[in-house]
């Protein structure tokens, strides 16, 4: 069995994967949009004009691959009750990717040292995507 985090940017996606490349180096290994689709999309799967919109996407952070979307394109993402963990090698790296990933976000727990980890922060970026940045001890 293997869990797959699949983030839905609600017609962000393609801003998100840019976004993602600059802060944490994501490479983007395959994207597909709508219009691409073999078949085509349900009727009232996607408002009309959002055949360019990303339908699936697969994306690189260090060792692990997360799968993206701009899902249904509503315009208000939601990720709520869940956050991705990234582990970086010092408070150096911490400090930067926290700081990075926050710029438009806001800050859910400030970034410093703790009883389990030299560093770490916990942090919502512009997508909605909370990160919890972490040093191991």
């Amino acid at each position: 069995m293997h869990v797959q985090p699949y983030l839905f940017f609600e017609g962000r996606c393609e801003e998100a994967l840019d976004f993602y490349r600059r802060t944490l180096g994501a490479e983007v290994g395959m994207m597909m949009r709508f219009k691409d689709s073999p078949d085509p999309c349900p009727e009232g799967a996607i408002p009309p004009g959002s055949e360019d919109k990303v339908m699936h996407a697969a994306f690189q952070v260090g060792d692990s691959v997360l799968f993206a979307s701009d899902g249904g394109c509503s315009g208000t993402p939601g990720t709520q009750g869940f956050g991705l963990s990234l582990t970086v090698k010092d408070a150096a790296e911490a400090d930067r990717v926290y700081a990075a990933l926050g710029d438009g976000g806001r800050v859910v727990m400030p970034i410093g040292k703790t009883f389990f980890s030299p560093r770490f922060g916990m942090v919502a970026d512009r997508f909605g995507v909370t990160w919890m940045v972490i040093v191991p001890a």
